[in-house]
């Protein structure tokens, strides 16, 4: 990995990346194309609720005076607001924006891009940002880990 190096190893970047390669495999090679009726609407609605997830937690983090930088040492667990709902939230934001994009597209090959984001993004940030929270708040986190969903929250 040292040739990426100076290369911002960003949430946002892996995002832009996605968007571009779903793009792409509809261009060059989208396998089915369908129609899905609604399709258009549900994927704006997909983007507004990631948007506005992604909003949401960010001012969590503004609110919290701790760190939304990935690779940095939290100074505060967040467990109120959409972190209730998500341990990622900015990252379940980024998916559903995605997703609708995805959706919008109307073709089979770039849900291959939408299976392998989270899984990605779970290599990339999210074990290592865990292991950041564990290392700064013990079994505090463990509890908050316990509690709620790494992606999505079970229902009480």
């Amino acid at each position: 990995m040292d040739h990426f190096k100076g290369f911002p190893d960003l949430p946002p970047i892996w995002f832009l990346g996605a968007y571009a390669t779903a793009h792409l495999l509809t261009a060059y090679l989208p396998i089915v194309e369908f129609g899905i009726p609604g399709a258009t609407p549900t994927g704006y609605l997909l983007i507004a609720l990631g948007l506005g997830l992604i909003l949401w937690a960010a001012l969590w983090f503004y609110a919290k005076k701790t760190r939304i930088e990935p690779h940095k040492m939290p100074t505060a667990l967040i467990v109120e607001g959409p972190f209730r709902l998500s341990r990622n939230p900015i990252y379940l934001g980024l998916f559903l924006i995605l997703a609708g994009v995805v959706l919008r597209l109307c073709a089979l090959s770039p849900f291959i891009v939408l299976i392998l984001f989270p899984i990605i993004l779970t290599s990339r940030f999210i074990k290592d940002e865990e292991a950041r929270l564990r290392e700064a708040f013990g079994a505090q986190a463990e509890q908050y880990f316990q509690r709620t969903g790494r992606w999505i929250s079970r229902p009480l």
